[in-house]
């Protein structure tokens, strides 16, 4: 096996991985971990929500390539390893009612279909922690909560011998994560601009969010000298960012001071949870350690944080 500890960051979407919590993939990777993203559909029914480049031909003739080559440029910038899982993008029904689901489509996939295919890569790539989604998805799109859905189930499954044997040799992840939405954040930063005297983008999404979605962060990653890969590995989805949008109303030296960090919700883990966290691998101390405990067969949660579905 080998002698670095691993991370798998399981997303929905190409762009997902640049928009949350890449500043701690890209610390992670560039100081001697590996990282993994996983990205469970190409994208292909994403709008293009660049002003600039609506009406492009190119882009409306292959959107698809596109994001596969924005994808590539992310990653690069990242520094990360980067897998498709291939499965096809719902998109993100409109209307009331809502229209049906397209056929074939990610969020309709049988789960042993799904869950099936991220255990392969999980026994492939035997990841220590991984990330993804909280049960309501970060956001209620379908392929969000169906990456919940299948991250959740593959975990479970991963390390069992008898679930997927065709799927390769048992590997247990010891560690789960929801990466944060976390409005104490987004408030500091609106304060701090409003104390400069310039326009807060979030005081109406403030406004309208609901507390009763707050949720327990368990884990702090001081990552600000990794935000510029951040903010140039979600640049590359060109696409899909605005560069003259909210993500970049925040000035990086604001964003240093009053929010350094990315975070996260312990969901699931097989060793200790303490809070708060700085680190995703906290109580596991080198790769042989998490490489012994991954594949011994008889391990106990210590640590469940999963919540119910609220939308």
């Amino acid at each position: 096996m080998a002698d670095r500890l691993r991370l798998m960051a399981v997303h929905a979407h190409p762009d997902d991985e640049s928009s949350k919590g890449a500043a701690t993939m890209a610390k992670y990777a560039g100081t001697g971990y590996d990282v993994l993203v996983v990205s469970c559909t190409g994208g292909e029914r994403g709008d293009v929500l660049n002003p600039r480049l609506k009406g492009d031909p190119h882009i409306e003739r292959d959107l698809a390539q596109v994001r596969r080559e924005e994808m590539k440029r992310a990653q690069e910038i990242l520094g990360v390893d980067h897998t498709w899982l291939g499965f096809v993008d719902s998109g993100l029904p409109e209307g009331d009612p809502l229209p049906p689901l397209p056929d074939g489509c990610f969020a309709l996939e049988p789960i042993e279909v799904t869950a099936e295919a991220l255990v392969r890569e999980i026994r492939r790539f035997r990841p220590h922690v991984m990330t993804t989604y909280d049960e309501n998805g970060g956001y209620p799109h379908p392929d969000h909560i169906m990456t919940h859905t299948v991250s959740m189930a593959a975990f479970a499954a991963a390390g069992d011998a008898a679930a997927y044997p065709h799927a390769g040799e048992p590997w247990q992840p010891l560690k789960i994560y929801y990466n944060s939405h976390n409005r104490a954040k987004y408030a500091a930063f609106h304060d701090a601009l409003l104390a400069q005297g310039v326009e807060s983008p979030y005081a109406d999404w403030l406004k309208d969010w609901d507390p009763a979605t707050a949720r327990t962060i368990t884990t702090r990653v001081e990552c600000s000298d990794f935000f510029d890969q951040r903010d140039q590995a979600l640049l590359a989805h060109a696409t899909q960012i605005d560069p003259d949008g909210a993500w970049f109303r925040v000035p990086r030296e604001m964003q240093v001071s009053v929010w350094p960090t990315e975070d996260f919700e312990a969901a699931l883990s097989y060793v200790p949870v303490q809070p708060v966290e700085d680190d995703l691998f906290a109580g596991i101390s080198d790769a042989a350690t998490g490489d012994e405990l991954a594949t011994r067969g008889d391990l106990e949660i210590a640590y469940d944080g999963r919540k119910e579905k609220t939308t």
